[in-house]
């Protein structure tokens, strides 16, 4: 497969694929004005062929300020249907995404503009899901937007969350702390730990609640002496199963990367904590060690 900026002798291809996308409004209308604007450039047009010479199969669009020299975002991304599944068409949206950041020399972000009730439309959730999968292969983890994050100052809250994510949770740790200590105690314990014993910032915790209000779990992104951590991460008993460990820990990594210039990001969590890990793979989170752990107790 051949990936590269589009060319003026590329228009008529790239043209015909714009077509009706339930998670892609762009027209050929619309990107020939913005081109005419400056807004888009055929160096920020990538297309993937079979053959250098070939027809396009897949199509990435990126969107600057007109006189600005890097992309700011991406606003369309487009397979051909006809090359196949939407896993095929996920690795081949992922590979044109990554060849184009490499020569961007950066990421921007990826904007899909949609109606308010898309989650309803099954068409449109499909048509999102391996798009949604390309981003992730190509280093931009979704940020669902399910849930609303608070920076919440109240230490009682914390606790509280602490207290009731000990009921059921997988953390061999916290489960073990809890029986000896009860889970009041180990819950103030932790908030304690976090708090004073990690050289993090207070204000970087965040609450989880459904938008209409209900807690749903909580973050507390930290540091450790080797550099920003997801220190804890809590969905509470009712919630879990839904896939909402994966947008908390999205909003924990967002947090590091914005307050603590992170380029690196550490975590952990027990072999037996499948969820978990499963979050942190989708996440784009790599498994780089084995921690184990001798104990006396």
């Amino acid at each position: 497969m051949f990936f590269s900026p589009a060319v003026a002798s590329d228009l008529d291809g790239l043209l015909s694929l714009f077509t009706a996308d339930p998670a892609c409004g762009m027209t050929a209308d619309t990107y020939l004005s913005r081109l005419a604007a400056g807004e888009y450039r055929p160096g920020w047009t990538w297309t993937a062929r079979a053959a250098p010479d070939g027809p396009p199969l897949a199509l990435a669009v990126w969107w600057g300020r007109p006189g600005s020299d890097r992309p700011a975002a991406l606003d369309a991304l487009g397979v051909r249907p006809e090359f196949g599944s939407d896993a095929r068409r996920a690795v081949l949206a992922a590979e044109l995404l990554t060849a184009a950041h490499a020569a961007h020399g950066r990421a921007p972000e990826y904007h899909l503009l949609l109606p308010g009730d898309w989650h309803h439309r099954p068409e449109t959730v499909a048509a999102v899901a391996w798009r949604q999968e390309a981003a992730r292969r190509a280093g931009l983890p979704a940020r669902l937007e399910r849930l609303r994050f608070r920076a919440e100052p109240d230490d009682e809250v914390f606790a509280d969350l602490f207290r009731r994510a000990l009921t059921g949770t997988l953390d061999a740790t916290s489960r073990t702390a809890a029986a000896r200590h009860g889970a009041e105690a180990q819950a103030r314990d932790d908030v304690a730990f976090y708090r004073d014993g990690m050289p993090g910032e207070r204000s970087w915790w965040r609450t989880a609640h459904t938008p209409d209000g209900e807690p749903v779990g909580f973050a507390v992104p930290s540091r450790n002496a080797a550099g920003p951590v997801v220190g804890y991460l809590g969905v509470l008993p009712g919630h879990r199963g839904r896939g909402y460990a994966e947008e908390i820990l999205g909003e924990t990594t967002r947090v590091l990367a914005a307050e603590a210039a992170a380029d690196r990001i550490r975590a952990d969590t027990d072999l037996a904590n499948t969820p978990m890990a499963a979050a942190f793979e989708r996440a784009g989170y790599r498994n780089t060690d084995r921690r184990l752990v001798l104990s006396a107790h």
